[in-house]
């Protein structure tokens, strides 16, 4: 199966979702916790679409469990300050 294809459409929707999330008082770990769970997901029933989502996928491949949730905490700030950026 093959996420959207477009990066900014996709990086654009996770920050709408990250900003909503925080706007209704859920915590940055919560958020930080869900993105790292949507990663998992995401890179164990997905087809990277982009370069950039191939590079995500190969990243959280070898990444150790801190690592990834590291890059989870990442990808979701830059998510969200691109939504920001746009509003």
């Amino acid at each position: 199966m093959e996420l959207g294809s477009d990066w900014h459409q996709w990086k654009g929707l996770l920050g709408k979702v990250a900003n909503a999330a925080e706007a209704v008082g859920i915590s940055d770990t919560r958020i930080e916790q869900a993105a790292y769970s949507l990663n998992q997901f995401f890179t164990s029933n997905f087809d990277p679409a982009n370069r950039e989502q191939r590079l995500i996928k190969d990243l959280w491949d070898e990444g150790t469990e801190v690592e990834k949730r590291g890059l989870a905490a990442m990808i979701s700030r830059l998510a969200e300050k691109d939504a920001a950026r746009r509003h």
